[in-house]
């Protein structure tokens, strides 16, 4: 059987920690009885401290597989793909593998119907804590999922053939298990390239979505036309790479077409509101300023409520400057998270740094973003620059 100080868990981790690092999904290695050994990838923090039993015994829908000899893919109780695996040895079970514990695209809108408030007062805790566990689930594509699935595969049969080939010479073995890894290796690289492809030529994607605009619209969905013309304009706005100084209406048109695809997305759950007179929006900010506070107040802000929330932006005039207001209702920031934001060697909040980093560039020291408010009730980012230069 597997033990706490089982030296082939220690073997197997060293030997694939190359492939486990490309996987930032799930893989825990348990006994025969279920009991967590080792986590290769730890598991989500929502399904550790809301979910299992205690800190080294799964939830249910685990412990439940575990007694009746179920095995494969299954989806738990709050709608995330996992995997179930047995490491058998003689037709015996000496230890598990389990992992992914993400959402599945298809799927990923059941993060969002978690009674927050009903499991913060079960377990005696902050509604911010459990949003943000919440928040935090990995969402995980199909190609992955199958990635995935074959390296929680490859592991176990190594496992368990460890096991049963440890007092005999097992060089054919390991070269066996070698070249399978190699495969994996190269099904998680093709898959990356796939995925880099979309960088490396992205006037073939603006213009393959332009082409399905013309076909919704000779097929009348008009709903979709939009929105595909809408994520074409995001996408060619974004990837311009120039540091200039643009107009804050094209900013704006920019942060438009943004909330209103997160609108198709979210629906009732999102609502904004931009209120900004006609006589700023000749004035210059630099690119892409705007927009990531916007994002953030949408992901970090309204998408963890149950009833989502509101974003308002607005820009004002006073004596020579310009204070342009990200507001929104959803999740403040946590104190410990205000500052982290303000330490200059803190992983968190590095985009925020950068964007004022910027605006101090352009304009000098008295110029930048400030985060003015941020509570329970939403949080308020502002954004300072001068009424000059103006656009010709």
């Amino acid at each position: 059987m597997l033990k706490t100080d089982s030296p082939i868990a220690t073997k197997v981790y060293a030997r694939y920690s190359g492939i486990l690092s490309l996987s930032k999904f799930s893989l825990l290695l348990h006994d025969h009885n279920g009991d967590v050994l080792l986590e290769f990838n730890p598991s989500p923090d929502f399904c550790r401290h809301f979910c299992w039993e205690n800190p080294t015994r799964p939830c249910a829908d685990y412990l439940k597989r575990f007694n009746t000899g179920e095995q494969g893919r299954f989806v738990c109780c709050y709608g995330l793909e996992n995997i179930l695996l047995p490491i058998m040895v003689k037709d015996e079970v000496v230890g598990f593998i389990s992992g992914m514990q993400a959402y599945s695209q298809e799927r990923e809108y059941q993060k969002y119907l978690i009674n927050t408030a009903e499991l913060a007062e079960m377990k005696g805790l902050d509604l911010e804590v459990v949003a943000k566990a919440i928040s935090a689930f990995p969402t995980i594509d199909k190609d992955k999922a199958d990635i995935h699935e074959q390296l929680c595969h490859h592991i176990a049969r190594n496992i368990a053939l460890d096991i049963a080939e440890s007092a005999q010479d097992n060089t054919g073995i390991i070269n066996r298990l070698s070249a399978e890894k190699e495969i994996l290796e190269k099904k998680v690289i093709d898959l990356e390239a796939k995925n880099m492809s979309l960088v490396i030529n992205p006037h073939f994607l603006f213009n393959t979505l332009n082409s399905i605009a013309r076909i919704a619209y000779f097929e009348h969905s008009h709903t979709t036309e939009e929105l595909i013309y809408c994520l074409s304009d995001l996408l060619r706005y974004n990837v311009k790479q120039d540091d200039q100084l643009h107009t804050i209406a094209s900013e704006l048109d920019n942060i438009e077409k943004y909330l209103y695809i997160q609108k198709a997305r979210f629906k009732n759950r999102l609502q904004y509101e931009i209120i900004v007179p006609n006589e700023l929006k000749a004035y210059r900010i630099p690119n892409l300023v705007i927009q990531p506070i916007v994002e953030n107040a949408v992901i970090h802000g309204i998408t963890p409520k149950r009833d989502g929330g509101t974003i308002r932006l607005i820009a004002e005039k006073y004596r020579n400057d310009i204070t342009i207001s990200v507001i929104d209702n959803g999740n403040g920031f946590s104190p410990e998270v205000l500052k982290l934001i303000h330490q200059p060697d803190s992983k968190i909040g590095v985009g925020f740094r950068s964007t004022d980093s910027r605006l101090k560039r352009y304009f000098g020291e008295e110029y930048g973003l400030s985060i003015v408010k941020s509570d329970y009730s939403g949080s308020t980012v502002n954004i300072r620059i001068p009424t000059q230069p103006l656009a010709r």
